[in-house]
């Protein structure tokens, strides 16, 4: 039987009770910004135009898709596995046990990317939770070597990152500079994210190699951005290099300042302050960087994000959609017209909750749902790799 939402509520007021009594744990009380974009969401359970195929189903918890240049896909599952679904097929095949992964509600086997140069090296890279010596929960980047049907640890590129059974982050993604770059969590210590020398709450920029890169905005520091809660997905706009992130807001923990809601898209900038925990949404404040799009009446947790045909698409969890964001490029991406796809009402949807969305060698979207992990009802055969077809 799968643990229902009540069960995860509980669990979290546990783990949150739990680490105030290990740790001092500063309470913040943000500041409430302004809801940055002027249009209200438009709710599309069917979408004219577009044609919805379940192109693999019956996996478990579903965290990243990536394809490869032969056209093989390969989805990690939180659990600690990934399977590999063979070009012109549909049904997955076993790749590859993540070596020392351990799920713990949300942490396990998260992130993965694929080298911009795998035809040359054949490197994929994931981001796991593990524990160490003395036990400690905490996430690594490793890099693995594909072999054709498996793969191989190859080298660890970043450990020791701060993690905790929640709100820990997992992104990773190559950028179109060539550099790694990593998203964290603030484990519900808030106060970490202002933090330039903690590692959590971060977006984290690396070489291919775990070098750190020397353009990086904090000296000797693999920091690029701070200020953030929990980042969930990257995005960069292929025609400008807009570099993107979305990230989950506030859940009315009182460590929270019992805030809720206020999900965020971020322009990400570099050395950046996103604002977490001392500002949410856009209150135009200087030191702090504003969102782009932001939620304040319901939880609308984005994950996985991609652009395409110059819209920016954010696959949303507790939303139970696929959003789409059309920005006025020429605007510092002012966000003009939000759509919910697949969904008639805030937190109800055909397909349920969605984790990574990504487009495919055919020109196709591909869409990941995430209702195995028991915050969501199950639909007949989760969880699912949808494709999107434009017609």
């Amino acid at each position: 039987m799968n643990p229902t939402p009540v069960f995860y509520l509980l669990l979290f007021l546990f783990l949150s009770l739990g680490l105030q009594a290990q740790t001092p744990v500063q309470k913040a009380q943000p500041i409430l910004g302004e809801v940055p974009q002027k249009t209200e969401d438009v709710f599309l359970p069917e979408v004219p135009g577009v044609k919805v195929e379940v192109w693999v189903d019956s996996l478990t918890i579903p965290w990243s898709l990536r394809f490869l240049p032969n056209g093989d896909a390969l989805v990690a599952q939180r659990p600690g596995t990934i399977v590999r679904i063979p070009a012109g097929h549909s049904e997955p095949v076993p790749y590859l046990d993540v070596p020392g992964t351990i799920h713990e509600v949300d942490a396990g086997l998260m992130g993965m990317a694929v080298h911009p140069n795998f035809e040359t090296n054949q490197w994929i890279y994931v981001m796991h939770a593990y524990r160490d010596a003395e036990d400690r929960l905490l996430s690594k980047v490793v890099r693995l070597k594909d072999t054709g049907t498996t793969a191989q640890v190859d080298k660890v590129i970043l450990d020791k990152i701060p993690a905790y059974a929640i709100h820990l982050g997992g992104r990773i993604a190559f950028g179109p500079d060539g550099m790694l770059y990593i998203g964290t969590g603030d484990m519900s210590q808030p106060f970490v994210a202002q933090d330039t020398k903690n590692l959590a709450s971060k977006i984290l920029r690396l070489t291919d190699e775990g070098a750190i890169p020397s353009d990086n905005p904090f000296p000797n520091s693999p920091v690029y951005s701070y200020g953030h809660r929990v980042v969930q997905g990257f995005a960069w706009d292929p025609e400008t290099g807009a570099f993107f992130n979305s990230e989950h807001g506030p859940s009315g923990a009182e460590v929270e300042g019992s805030v809720r809601y206020r999900d965020e898209i971020n322009m990400v900038e570099k050395g950046g302050n996103h604002g977490w925990p001392i500002v949410v949404g856009a209150p135009g404040m200087q030191a702090y960087v504003d969102p782009k799009a932001s939620w304040n009446k319901a939880a609308v947790p984005p994950a996985g994000m991609t652009f395409y045909k110059g819209d920016l698409y954010v696959a949303s969890l507790g939303g139970q959609a696929l959003i789409r964001l059309v920005v006025d490029k020429e605007n510092e991406y002012e966000v003009k017209r939000v759509e919910r796809w697949f969904s008639y009402a805030p937190s109800k949807g055909i397909y349920g909750r969605m984790r990574d969305v990504t487009v495919g060698p055919d020109g196709n979207l591909y869409v990941t749902t995430s209702n195995t992990d028991g915050r969501a009802a199950l639909r007949l055969h989760d969880d699912k790799i949808l494709k999107l077809t434009f017609e």
